[in-house]
């Protein structure tokens, strides 16, 4: 038989119990579906991890006070102050753009609107490190630093977060100039940034940026202690200098010796990216064996349909024989049968995949991206699960004796 004809005959047979075959299909569909719309949602969150990531910058390394401890007992919190941030910009300025950061939520008011928002007392090298453009006016200078300066850039959506109804369209040009109230305490609007979006644990939308000595001397009660100490340097290919730069310099300042466990954590966008893609990892390979028993549930069937198909065409396998069908030609329309339930499958399993993954985008609002690759790989696994659990019905039928076959009732 030409193989044309062989594959005639095998979908003629598919055709002939449509229902049967399409129900034997719905372990292989689901299992597909399932492994692509958990792919989706997993190359979605990667996405927009790494859109966030770009955001944050590739090159800022984050510190922050980490475990005190004495003889091998923790002691709490270890704290880390203004002097640590003047320090690092003395003696590694050189290799970083240093900028500390005291941060709390405090009573704002504009003009008869008030509310609660995230002040943060900063350097003007925070905006260099994080890529902030202004949409008007201007920053604050080192020499406003240094003086004290009650002066306060917005965030883009601070105004909006007061009355979003009256601020909806107000350029921000008008309101430079204008004072804005912080626990009290009148600053001028002297600048306005433009839109950057959330990045991570960083809302810069929604922050009120003021000089830090005047926050840690005006606002915060003369509190030395420090939230966050922001570094960045010019290339990734410096990070590890920086890193070590920055370790050498906080271990002197808070008189701890090579060995002993810092006070303290540096980390940097990359190393969160990393352990997010372990985590995502660990329960891709989860829902992937999920999704694998429901493939082998799905081959089992198919395998049990084609056996029911052997022994129900016993009589119609003698006659192909008797007419001179090769064991061969046998064997290969029982194989594309089963192949073509598996592949049939795989690809109604993509779409059930694609229309979950985009619902799940619309109705939750959640990131799905769809990859080819995943696409790809649904419709080879399906195959080969369907050559696998094919060929044992197939080789069955090819080696059915002929007369015995035909005398089948």
């Amino acid at each position: 038989m030409l193989i044309f004809e062989i594959i005639g005959v095998a979908m003629a047979a598919v055709r002939a119990n449509l229902l049967r075959s399409v129900l034997t299909t719905l372990g292989i569909v689901i299992g597909i579906a399932a492994v692509i719309t958990m792919v989706a949602l997993g190359e979605g969150a990667q996405r927009q991890v790494q859109e966030e990531i770009n955001r944050m910058g590739t090159t800022v390394l984050t510190i922050r006070p980490g475990q005190q401890r004495m003889g091998g007992v923790s002691r709490g919190d270890a704290e880390m102050s203004i002097d640590d941030a003047i320090a690092l910009r003395a003696e590694a300025g050189d290799i970083i753009k240093v900028s500390p950061e005291q941060q709390t939520y405090l009573q704002v008011s504009y003009i008869r609107w008030n509310t609660r928002s995230q002040v943060s007392g900063v350097w003007p090298e925070y905006f260099d490190i994080y890529n902030i453009d202004l949409a008007a006016g201007r920053l604050f200078t080192q020499s406003e630093v240094q003086g004290r300066r009650r002066v306060a850039v917005l965030g883009a959506s601070v105004l909006t977060e007061l009355d979003a109804e009256a601020f909806a369209d107000v350029p921000p040009e008008l309101i430079l100039g204008e004072t804005v109230q912080i626990r009290g305490l009148g600053f001028e609007i002297i600048g306005v940034l433009q839109e950057k979006g959330d990045a991570g644990f960083l809302r810069p939308d929604q922050t009120i940026f003021i000089p830090q000595s005047t926050a840690q001397y005006r606002v915060m009660g003369s509190r030395d202690r420090l939230n966050t100490i922001y570094a960045a340097t010019e290339t990734p290919e410096e990070m590890d200098l920086a890193y070590v730069e920055i370790d050498r310099v906080l271990r002197r300042e808070h008189r701890i010796r090579a060995g002993d466990d810092a006070d303290f954590n540096i980390s940097n966008a990359t190393d969160l990216l990393a352990t997010f893609n372990e985590t995502r990892q660990t329960f891709t390979f989860l829902l992937a064996g999920i999704a694998g028993i429901s493939l082998l549930v799905g081959g089992i069937g198919i395998m049990n349909i084609m056996l029911v198909s052997v022994t129900e065409r016993t009589r119609e396998i003698g006659i192909r024989k008797a007419l001179g069908a090769s064991r061969r030609a046998i064997m290969t329309q029982f194989l594309v049968e089963a192949l073509f339930l598996c592949i049939l499958g795989g690809l109604l399993g993509v779409g059930a995949g694609y229309g979950a993954a985009a619902t799940i985008r619309r109705v939750a609002g959640w990131e799905a991206a769809v990859a080819p690759e995943a696409v790809i790989a649904a419709i080879v696994f399906s195959a080969g699960v369907g050559l696998f659990f094919g060929m044992w019905p197939a080789r069955r039928a090819a080696i059915l004796d002929p007369i015995d076959a035909l005398r089948y009732e």
